[in-house]
């Protein structure tokens, strides 16, 4: 069954280099396909260049979604992490 969850992405300033290293490390501990829509434009979650190609800002709506034995999971955790401002990249 497909998971899902739309949501608004609160990690500054988005998901760009460690952000973005760091939301694939977490998408790669799950064995479930992960998903990231923009938009019109869907990619595998668990591939940096996939995830960098959306440019993906603070304050942006994103859909999560997945599809596997551990799909719920996995969306809620990476859910969590995006939505936490707490993960700034201080510069």
């Amino acid at each position: 069954m497909m998971e899902s969850k739309t949501l608004v992405v609160a990690v500054e300033p988005g998901l760009q280099a460690r952000p973005a290293s760091e939301f694939v490390q977490k998408a790669n501990n799950f064995a479930s396909e992960i998903f990231l829509e923009k938009g019109s434009r869907r990619v595998n979650a668990k591939s940096i260049m996939g995830l960098l190609s959306l440019a993906i800002a603070s304050g942006e709506t994103i859909t999560l979604s997945g599809e596997g034995a551990d799909s719920e999971v996995a969306i809620e955790t990476l859910a969590t992490y995006l939505s936490n401002a707490t993960n700034v990249v201080e510069h």
